[in-house]
C-alpha cells in the first residue's frame, strides 16, 4: 500500500493585534486599498516581552460630574438673563420708557412776542415784525450725504451776500462736526428768506438733472439749508429817541434803555412744543405737545413822538453848528412830572447798530454828569428867599473882583462895581452877587453851606431822579464839612457840583410846579397780554420851598428874559411870559482830569404865569462861534418852546409881568 502523501502544512491565519499589545505588526492580508480604522498617527503598542508583567489598564472617569457643573453653569447664566429681564421690563420699566421717549421726542422754544413801546399817544416807537432765523443741517454738507467734495464751501460763496456775513464763518458753521443743527443768521426778514428759497429752487432743479460723480442721485448744494419762523425788533422812527429807547441784542433780549429796564415786562414768557421725531425731522401723524408762548406787555412811554422830533431836530442841528461833542434837550409836563422829550445828539439808529458811535449808544442826558454853572443859581435864590434873608428888591454892591478864602472870584465879563438887587443878581446872572447873598444863609459860612446844601438835595441833586433807568448818574454833591475852600464859594453859583440833564430840568419844574418837586416819570403805563391797561404807580412828591417862594423866584426868573439887562433875551416867545435862565460853565474835560472848555445851557419854563413845559438845554465844548448859553442854547428853548406850546394847545398869557427891578442908585 503506498504511502499517504503527508497533509499540507497548516496555514497561519495572523491575528490582528490588539491595541496596547507589544511586538512588531504583523502584514495585513488585507487589500492594501482598503483605509486601516486607526489613524496613522496613532503609535503602534508593543506586546510584552515574555515573563514581563502586564501593563495596568488605564480607565476613564466618569461624565457625570463635569455635566452637572456645566448644567449648573448654564443654569446661573439663564438665571442672570432672567433677573435682567425681569429688571428691564418690570422694575425700571419706566426709566427705560422714559429714556425712550426722550430719544424719540424733541422739544422746540416758541419765543415770545415781545411787547410793543409807544409814545404817549400810542404811535410806535418799537416793535416786532416777522422774521426767520436761517439754520443748517451739517450733516447734509458732508460729502457721503451730498456727494459734494466742497459742499460748505460752495453753500456759504452763495449764502455770504444775502446773509451778509463772513463766508469763513459761514463755512465753519456748515463743518460743525457730530451736529445736525447750526444757526447760520438769526432775526432776517421775509426778503432774506425768500431770495434763500428761490436759489434752494434753482439747484434742486439743476440737481435733479444731474447724477453724482459716484452714482446716484445729485443733491442740491443748499438742501441742507432752512428756516424757523422767528421775529425781529424794528424802530419805525430811525434814530429818534434812540437814547431812550436803547436796543436789544443779538439773543433778543434788551441790551440799553427802556428796552433793557423794562425787558422782562417786554420779554413775556416763551412757550414749548414737543413732536416726535425720526432722523432729526418730525413725524407729521404722531401726536405732539404744545405750551403757547405769552406775549410781552406793550409800554406806554410818556413821550410825545412830535415834541420829542422837535427836541432832537433843534439839538441836532445847534451841536453840528458849534462843531461841539454832544448835547441834550429835555421837555417836562410841569404838573405831573411826565417826561415829554428827551433828545440826544449825536445819536444812533438802533435798526442797525453795525454803524452806530459806541460812545453815541447811549442816553447821555441822564449818564453824563457835569457842572451846570449859573442855571444852578435858581437854587441859591430859592434859599435865600425861603429863609426871608432877602428879598428880590434887596440891594447888592458887586465889585469886578471878590476876594473870598484863597482865591479872587469874578463873574463872566469884566465891568465896574454894580448896584444890583436880588432881581438884578439872577437877571445878570453875577457869580459875585449869589456868593454875597447866600452868605446870609449863616452866621457862619460853615453854616451857610449847610443850609444851602439842605435845599440843595430837597431839589434831587445828587441823588438818582426816580426813573430807574439803567446807567443813569445822580450827580457829584459832597457833604458840606468836605467842601473845600474853593467849593464853599463855587457852588453857590453852579461849579464844585455836578448833575445831569433830568435833575436840571427837574429843579425849574420844582418851582413851576408851586415849590413841590415831582419825581420825573418816562412810562405811563403797560398793557399786558389781556389787553387791560395798568397805570404806572404814581410819582413820590416833595415840598422844597414855599408856594410863595416859588411864584417870587418864577418873577425873577420872568426878569432874565423879559427886561433887557437880562441874558436870556434870546429865549423871549411872542404871546407867551417866559421865565428862564442862562448857565456857562467851565468844563471838566473826562479824558484830561481838568478843565477845558465850556458847558452852554438854558432852561425855563411857560406860561410863567399859569406853567406848563419846563425846556432845558444844554451843549458840551462848543468851539465855535459862542459859547454862552444865552447865545446857543437859547434860540433852541425858544424853537422847542413853542412847538410843544403849539402842540399841546397852550393857551398864550393873558396877563401882564410885573417888572421887578434889576438895579438901584447908589444913596438909595
Amino acid at each position: 500500500m503506498p504511502p499517504k502523501d503527508p497533509p499540507p502544512p497548516r496555514r497561519r491565519v495572523p491575528k490582528p493585534a490588539r491595541s496596547g499589545s507589544g511586538g512588531p505588526q504583523r502584514a495585513s492580508s488585507r487589500p492594501a486599498s482598503r483605509p486601516t480604522s486607526r489613524p496613522a498617527s496613532r503609535p503602534v503598542a508593543r506586546r510584552p516581552r515574555s515573563g514581563a508583567a502586564a501593563p495596568q489598564r488605564i480607565r476613564l472617569g466618569s461624565p457625570r460630574p463635569r455635566l452637572r457643573l456645566v448644567s449648573l453653569a448654564l443654569t446661573l447664566i439663564m438665571l442672570v438673563f432672567v433677573v435682567r429681564l425681569l429688571q428691564v421690563q418690570a422694575v425700571d420699566a419706566g426709566a427705560y420708557a422714559a429714556k425712550a421717549e426722550k430719544s424719540r421726542y424733541l422739544s422746540h422754544r416758541i419765543d415770545a412776542e415781545r411787547g410793543e413801546i409807544t409814545d404817549r399817544s400810542g404811535i410806535a416807537l418799537a416793535t416786532s415784525v416777522d422774521a426767520y432765523d436761517i439754520t443748517a443741517d451739517p450733516l447734509m454738507f458732508t460729502p457721503d450725504f451730498s456727494k459734494i467734495q466742497d459742499a460748505p464751501e460752495k453753500a456759504a460763496a452763495l449764502l455770504a451776500p444775502i446773509l451778509g456775513a463772513e463766508t469763513g464763518t459761514l463755512v465753519k458753521k456748515l463743518r460743525t462736526p457730530k451736529s445736525r443743527y447750526t444757526v447760520l443768521a438769526r432775526r432776517q426778514t421775509p426778503q432774506v428768506w425768500n431770495q434763500i428759497r428761490d436759489l434752494k429752487s434753482v439747484f434742486a432743479e439743476k440737481a435733479g438733472k444731474e447724477e453724482a460723480p459716484g452714482g446716484g442721485q445729485a443733491v442740491s448744494v443748499l438742501a441742507g439749508v432752512f428756516q424757523e419762523a422767528s421775529s425781529k425788533r424794528v424802530y419805525p422812527n430811525g434814530d429818534l429817541a434812540a437814547g431812550i429807547l436803547g436796543y436789544v441784542n443779538a439773543a433778543g433780549h434788551g441790551a440799553g434803555g427802556v428796552e433793557s429796564m423794562l425787558d422782562k415786562e417786554l420779554a413775556g414768557e416763551d412757550g414749548e412744543v414737543t413732536f416726535a421725531q425720526s432722523g432729526g425731522r418730525r413725524v407729521p401723524t404722531a401726536s405732539s405737545r404744545e405750551k403757547p408762548a405769552v406775549p410781552g406787555s406793550d409800554i406806554e412811554l410818556t413821550i410825545d413822538r412830535d415834541i420829542q422830533w422837535a427836541a432832537q431836530q433843534a439839538i441836532t442841528e445847534q451841536v453840528r453848528a458849534s462843531k461841539a461833542d454832544r448835547g441834550y434837550v429835555m421837555v417836562q409836563d410841569t404838573r405831573t412830572g411826565e417826561v415829554l422829550a428827551m433828545a440826544n445828539a449825536p445819536g444812533f439808529d438802533p435798526n442797525d447798530l453795525s454803524e452806530a458811535d459806541t460812545a453815541a449808544m447811549g442816553n447821555a442826558a441822564l449818564q453824563d454828569v457835569y457842572e451846570p454853572g449859573s442855571t444852578s443859581k435858581v437854587m441859591s435864590m430859592a434859599a435865600v428867599l425861603e429863609e426871608k434873608v432877602a428879598t428880590p428888591g434887596t440891594h447888592v454892591v458887586v465889585p469886578n473882583r471878590l476876594h473870598r478864602g484863597d482865591r479872587l472870584f469874578k463873574d463872566d465879563i469884566d465891568h465896574p462895581t454894580w448896584y444890583l438887587t436880588l432881581n438884578g443878581v439872577l437877571a445878570k446872572s453875577s457869580n459875585i452877587g449869589s456868593i454875597l447873598a447866600t452868605g446870609q444863609l449863616g452866621k457862619t459860612q460853615a453854616e451857610a453851606n449847610k443850609v444851602l446844601y439842605s435845599y440843595l438835595t430837597k431839589f434831587g441833586i445828587g441823588r438818582p431822579t426816580g426813573l430807574d433807568y439803567p446807567g443813569e448818574t445822580r450827580g457829584i454833591l459832597a457833604k458840606p464839612e468836605d467842601w473845600s475852600t474853593s467849593q464853599q464859594y463855587t457852588i453857590p453859583f453852579g461849579q464844585g457840583l455836578s448833575l445831569n440833564a433830568m435833575q436840571a430840568a427837574s429843579v425849574y419844574s420844582t418851582i413851576a410846579n408851586g415849590g413841590v418837586r415831582i419825581e420825573p416819570t418816562l412810562v405811563r403805563g403797560t398793557t399786558g397780554p389781556d389787553g387791560r391797561f395798568t397805570p404806572a404807580p404814581a410819582p413820590k412828591k416833595t415840598r422844597v420851598v414855599s408856594e410863595e417862594t416859588a411864584k417870587t423866584v418864577a418873577t425873577m426868573l420872568e426878569s432874565v428874559v423879559g427886561d433887557e439887562e437880562g441874558t436870556g433875551t434870546k429865549a423871549r416867545i411872542p404871546g407867551y411870559r417866559v421865565a428862564g435862565k442862562t448857565g456857562t460853565a467851565n468844563r471838566v474835560d473826562p479824558e484830561l482830569g481838568r478843565y477845558k472848555g465850556y458847558t452852554a445851557s438854558f432852561a425855563g419854563f411857560a406860561p410863567a404865569d399859569k406853567p406848563r413845559i419846563t425846556v432845558y438845554c444844554a451843549i458840551q465844548n462848543p468851539t465855535k462861534g459862542s459859547y454862552f448859553g444865552g447865545q446857543i442854547c437859547g434860540p433852541i428853548y425858544k424853537k422847542v418852546m413853542e412847538f410843544a406850546l403849539k402842540t399841546l394847545q397852550v393857551e398864550p398869557t393873558g396877563s401882564k409881568p410885573a417888572r421887578l427891578p434889576v438895579t438901584f442908585k447908589p444913596g438909595e
